[in-house]
This record gives C-alpha cells, sequence and structure tokens, in this order.
C-alpha cells in the first residue's frame, strides 16, 4: 500500500492516517530527509489497514517524556564523561612533575584532545558495522585500560607512558560523544534536541566527580601501602584507580541497559549520496559549523583563562578555580531548557542565542580583566556553548537520510573535535605570544563564521519549529 502525502514546508506535514501510530513516525522522518514533495509511507508485513489522507495540516501531540533508553545514555555519559574533568584537572599537575621539561608540561591535556580528535571517524565507521552497543562497550573497555595505564604510569614517573595513556582515555571520549546520537535515533526527529540535551546533562556529574576523585586518592593510596616518599605522585595514582572503577560502571551500565535501535534492512543496503551532494545543502553546513565553532571558542578561551587569571594578572588559586568550575556548570545547565527551546524557537534560533551569547562574552571580556569580568564571560561562554553544541546536534538528523547517517555523525565529529584540538593546542601560544586581547579577537573570528552561516540559510524552513 503507498500513500502520497504533500510536504509543507516549516516541517508541517499532512500524513496518512493508519490503524499503526508507529506510521506516523516513519512517514515525518522520510520526508524531512528526503525534502521531497511526495513521499512513500509502506505498512510493515502482514498489517492490514486503509490508509486515507486528512484534509488539512496534521501535528502530532507534543511529548516531553523520553523513552528508558535516553535514561541510560544520560547515566553512562555521566559515568564516561568523567574522564575529561580528571585529565583537565590533573593533567597539567602531573606533567609538570614528571615532563622532561616545563613547556610539555601540558602534553597529556593535548593528548586526549587528540586522542579525541582522532578516533572520532574510525570509531563511527566501526558502529555502522558492527553496531553501537559493540562499540560502546569497547570504547568502555578501553577507558578501563587507560585508567590503569595512567595509574601506572604516574607510578612509575613515566611521562610518555602517561601520555599514551591519555592518548587512549581520549578514544574512549570519542566513543561516549556518540551516545547523544544513539539518543536521537531512540526518540522521533521532533523530540531529538530533547534527547541530546538531556544526554549532555550527564556532563554536569561528571564535572563533579571528575575532581572529586583526586579528593578520595590518598585512601587509596593508602589500602595499596605507596610509599610516602611518592607524596606528590600517590594522590593521582589513586584518583586513576577509582577513575578505572567508575568506567567499569559505564560498561555495566551500556552492557546490561542498552540495545541498538532496529534499521530497516532497505537503508542497511542503500549506499546514500555522494558528499558533494550532501554537502550542497547550506542546513548541513549551518549544523555542522555551529557545533564546530562553538566548541573550538570555548575550548580556545577556557583554556586560555587560567593562564591569563592568574599567572598574568594575579589572581588567586582560588578565584581561578571558581571561574572554572562556574564555567563548567554553565556548560551543561541549560540542558534542562535548551530542548525545549528548539521545541519554541527551531534550531535556528537556539543558535541564534548561542551566538548572542558568545557576542555578550567577548564584549564582557574585552571591557576589562577584574574578576567579574571573567566570571561572567565564562559563564556566557559556556551558556553559549551549550546552545550552539545542542542546536547543531538536533539539527544534524534532518541533514541526512537514515542510510547516511553513520557517515555524516563521523564527519561532523571529526570537524567538532579536531577544531577543538587546534583551538586547545594553539591557545597557550597565542595567549603567551600576542596576549588576551588579540586571543579574544580572534575568538571572535568563530563568531562571524557561525553568522555568516545563519545569513546563508536565512530563507531556509525553520526547522525545529513546533506549533
Amino acid at each position: 500500500m503507498t500513500a502520497y502525502v504533500p510536504y509543507k514546508p516549516a516541517f508541517r506535514l499532512a500524513t496518512a492516517r493508519t490503524k499503526s501510530p508507529m506510521l506516523y513516525v516513519r512517514a515525518e522522518q522520510k520526508c524531512i530527509a528526503n525534502r521531497t514533495r511526495h513521499f512513500t509511507l509502506t505498512p510493515a508485513p502482514g498489517l492490514l489497514c486503509a490508509a486515507k489522507l486528512n484534509t488539512g495540516p496534521r501535528t502530532f501531540k507534543k511529548d516531553f517524556t523520553v523513552p528508558l533508553t535516553v535514561w541510560i545514555l544520560t547515566l553512562a555519559q555521566a559515568l564516561a564523561m568523567t574522564v575529561a574533568p580528571l585529565m583537565v584537572f590533573s593533567g597539567g599537575i602531573v606533567g609538570s612533575t614528571l615532563a622532561p621539561k616545563p613547556s610539555l608540561a601540558t602534553l597529556p591535556v593535548a593528548c586526549i584532545v587528540i586522542g579525541t580528535a582522532l578516533a572520532v571517524m574510525p570509531m563511527t565507521r566501526l558502529m555502522q558495522r558492527f553496531g553501537r552497543k559493540k562499540v560502546f562497550l569497547l570504547g568502555g573497555a578501553m577507558s578501563i585500560v587507560a585508567s590503569l595505564a595512567a595509574s601506572w604510569g604516574i607510578h612509575q614517573q613515566s611521562f610518555a607512558f602517561f601520555c599514551g595513556a591519555s592518548l587512549l582515555l581520549g578514544v574512549g571520549i570519542a566513543v561516549a560523544q556518540q551516545y547523544r546520537f544513539a539518543a536521537i535515533e531512540a526518540v522521533d526527529l521532533s523530540r531529538a534536541g530533547q534527547a541530546a540535551s538531556q544526554v549532555l546533562l550527564g556532563g554536569l556529574v561528571a564535572a563533579y566527580l571528575g575532581p572529586e576523585l583526586v579528593v578520595y586518592g590518598p585512601a587509596i593510596a593508602d589500602a595499596l601501602g605507596l610509599p610516602a616518599d611518592n607524596a606528590p605522585h600517590r594522590v593521582f595514582v589513586g584518583a586513576f584507580l577509582l577513575l578505572g572503577v567508575i568506567c567499569v560502571g559505564t560498561v555495566v551500565v551500556i552492557g546490561l541497559g542498552y540495545r541498538n535501535q532496529q534499521t530497516p534492512v532497505s537503508e542497511e543496503r542503500v549506499a546514500g549520496r555522494p558528499l558533494a551532494e550532501l554537502f550542497r545543502n547550506p542546513l548541513l553546513w549551518l549544523a555542522v559549523g555551529a557545533s564546530a565553532m562553538g566548541y573550538a571558542m570555548m575550548s580556545f578561551m577556557m583554556t586560555a583563562t587560567p593562564l591569563d587569571m592568574h599567572a598574568v594578572q594575579g589572581h588567586s588559586l582560588v578565584d581561578t578555580k571558581w571561574v572554572i568550575q562556574s564555567h563548567i556548570i554553565a556548560m551543561f545547565l541549560p540542558s534542562l531548557f535548551s530542548g525545549w527551546l528548539i521545541a519554541r524557537l527551531g534550531h535556528r534560533g537556539l543558535i541564534s542565542l548561542g551566538v548572542t551569547a558568545y557576542v555578550i562574552c567577548l564584549l564582557i571580556a574585552l571591557s576589562g580583566q577584574h574578576l567579574h569580568h571573567y566570571w561572567w564571560a565564562l559563564i556566557l561562554l559556556g551558556i553559549g556553548w551549550n546552545f550552539l553544541f545542542v542546536g547543531g546536534t538536533a539539527l544534524l538528523p534532518l541533514c541526512y537520510r537514515p542510510e547516511e547517517r553513520f557517515r555524516v555523525q563521523s564527519i561532523n565529529e571529526f570537524a567538532v573535535f579536531g577544531c577543538q584540538a587546534v583551538a586547545a593546542l594553539s591557545s597557550g601560544w597565542v595567549i603567551n605570544q600576542f596576549g588576551w586581547q588579540v586571543l579574544l579577537w580572534v575568538s571572535a573570528s568563530m563568531v562571524v563564521a557561525v553568522l555568516a552561516l545563519l545569513w546563508a540559510n536565512r530563507a531556509a524552513p525553520q526547522a525545529g519549529l513546533q506549533s
């Protein structure tokens, strides 16, 4: 049976009425993905139903609940992403005592960023071949091994071994970054933003849990009987052992709770469109650009802030720590309502809010270098990152067909974390060579890039707008 339904601009559809509510979801997904004037609605084998068209547009009832799979992925995100704040907090400190020269002190932190950027494409391709769950479990296992290796490297005072473990931890983070796409696949497209923002909310737990492992590190060191003459390192030996336990929890949560989403056989056998055709869609450029530039500017400014605050301006470590902690909370707290904002404003509306937050952030940062300037600038930097990253992530599924999702997602992830790696690695050099003001003007160029993409998409339908 085939029903032809007119495609409405702004994704308000006249759908076929059938006895199977699941056909409504498939109809909406295929119409958005294919951008065609008509689409085909085919009932499942053995399903007998009579289809007829409504005379007017029909919208789905808004449902702000999410399936259990999204909650499982949120918990897995909270555990798996504990790696990042622990490494950011301790990597430079450990590196300063183990590195052969001071200029290499931050190399362990750089290694985790490089590992993430290098791994996103191959990990996504493995998911396409073997399914998401197997690769999620592989990523968790790699994080366990890397945590133990980092602990051993610190204990043996081997800088090279610790950097290698950091690189492997970056691979685990690359896998965990795919949780948000798995959550989007568990809901219909109208709730993609809500699912992505909820998974990112797990980052709030990770932001607290990561540095907290250092507090309990001495107790683990005492239990292992580490000698007191290893005092500068014994705390971090215990912290990374605890991180291994957290990563075991990630594997348990994914192994027991997550199930791969079913993909129709017909979709698996289709190769998809060439990349040149895919990137003729300006919405795809906006989705990738918003996430990539949002991540790059956040990483660029956040990495330089502690150095400029403490080493250049002389602010205390307590004040510097408070600014960075406030920034991390501001990155993830808006996930409580960013999905709702997409439903009200659309994807471009949320991205525009993110750009606005970035512009105000830069204006405040350029106006002075007192404590309140740094605090407000970093708060707005976190909020802007969330809106750009969630908006870009939720917009991405509207730019590809189901059989193209792994290919497009891998390109998106490489762009995002490649830009983050370049920003993180260049931030220290820029702040040391040219200063804070130049760094801010370089950051402004990333805002201009997103504004240009928004302008290029000004005539496109407002994707994601619900009414």
